[in-house]
């Protein structure tokens, strides 16, 4: 039974999900094409570049085209053959740019999510169970500080210890200038050291949201009768706390997982573009500055797309760790 329903609530939001993108794309490319000008215009403040080559990169890149005419080829050929077109500035496919720097994005995203559940949950529990402590007024100090720090500050910041502190950390770049000579160990150690202050840029803000609110659904999770109840009967507190209450506090934060995964693509970006990490972040902000409009919209279908898959994996966690909730009700 359980199989059938995941199945059915599957494809339902999967349906779901093709229509949004449908109407997230024509949104998408409908806001793209206000923005005064295209591509072109700066080529054209190139006098070396005559108007019969301006011309051809005009009938080549489909900018002679009417804007919806741009958009239902551009629909046609995702759809029929999965080609998001060809990017402007690197007259490459947008696909194998994308496939390009996809990896590196993940890396340091997927690092940054489960270091920061790996420190901010624990710690979330701990300030709950020490409430109003010494340690819990700490913990919450550092969460109100963590989140008040805007992401770029802390960047700037970990590049400010980067320099009083080189050669112990590097602060450019995904590999280090001998990376093609080492041993496979060295490759994995040489990536991992060159992704500590971007991953502890990423983290700082993610960890004190997620600690403060672990703390708070635990609370509120103690403060419920069955809790009373448990610890009446003389159930050990550890047993109380990590098989009764922490499973029923872990419901809002799954959720939260979801809307993080969806936000791997955009959350990388500062540490990325401070940190020359060559991934989506980047890449992206050069076609949106250029006006490479192929690039911009494969990047916005991307986030759109990790939004929804982010969602309906949350939601078949939500089920697979709290039976009694019923899929349906998560619409």
């Amino acid at each position: 039974m359980f199989h059938n329903e995941t199945f059915l609530y599957g494809v339902k939001r999967v349906l779901q999900g093709l229509l949004t993108l449908f109407l997230a794309s024509a949104l998408s490319f409908a806001i793209i094409q206000l923005a005064p000008g295209d591509y072109l215009d700066s080529l054209r403040q190139n006098p070396t570049i005559s108007e019969e080559t301006l011309s051809d990169l005009k009938e080549r890149f489909g900018l002679d085209k009417s804007a919806f005419e741009q958009y239902w080829l551009w629909l046609f050929r995702v759809v029929t053959r999965f080609d998001f077109g060809e990017s402007f500035v690197y007259s490459r496919s947008v696909s194998s740019l994308l496939l390009e720097r996809i990896p590196a994005t993940l890396l340091l995203a997927i690092a940054s999510i489960i270091i920061t559940w790996a420190i901010a949950i624990p710690l979330g529990i701990v300030s709950a169970v020490k409430q109003n402590t010494m340690i819990d007024q700490v913990l919450q100090t550092l969460g109100y500080v963590g989140q008040g720090f805007p992401s770029f500050i802390t960047a700037l910041a970990l590049l400010f210890v980067a320099q009083k502190t080189s050669p112990l950390f590097p602060v450019g770049g995904m590999t280090s200038i001998n990376y093609s000579d080492l041993s496979l160990l060295g490759k994995i150690i040489d990536i991992g050291w060159h992704m500590i202050l971007p991953t502890i840029a990423l983290s700082i803000t993610s960890f004190a949201g997620l600690q403060r609110l672990t703390r708070g659904q635990l609370l509120d999770i103690l403060r419920q009768d069955y809790i009373q109840t448990a610890r009446a009967k003389g159930l050990p507190e550890n047993r109380v706390l990590y098989v009764h209450a922490l499973r029923n506090a872990v419901n809002p934060l799954i959720t939260l997982l979801g809307f993080e995964f969806a936000s791997l693509l955009g959350g990388a970006f500062i540490a990325e573009y401070f940190f020359n990490w060559p991934g989506l972040g980047r890449l992206i902000l050069q076609a949106v500055q250029a006006q490479d409009l192929y690039l911009v919209m494969a990047s916005l279908m991307m986030g759109a797309t990790m939004l929804i898959v982010g969602n309906l994996l949350a939601d078949l966690l939500l089920k697979t760790v709290d039976p009694r909730i019923s899929l349906e009700n998560l619409q």
